[in-house]
């Protein structure tokens, strides 16, 4: 049990760490492809569908590996 609340800590350590890294849009890994680093991810994409896709594509790919 305290491996999933420390797994889940770090989780989110890493997405505030990878989302305060300047003013890009977000890479997709395995952090920023499932759950609320996704949710995160795709509101950067507002405005920009053509990214938003192609982000959502890659996202697939990590998912296929």
């Amino acid at each position: 049990m305290n491996i999933k609340k420390s797994s889940a800590v770090c989780m989110i350590g890493l997405t505030t760490i990878l989302f305060g890294c300047g003013d890009s849009l977000p890479e997709a890994n395995t952090v920023n492809c499932t759950g609320r680093g996704l949710e995160m991810s795709l509101s950067e994409f507002r405005g920009n569908e053509t990214k938003r896709q192609e982000f959502l594509d890659q996202c697939e790919a990590l998912k296929q590996e």
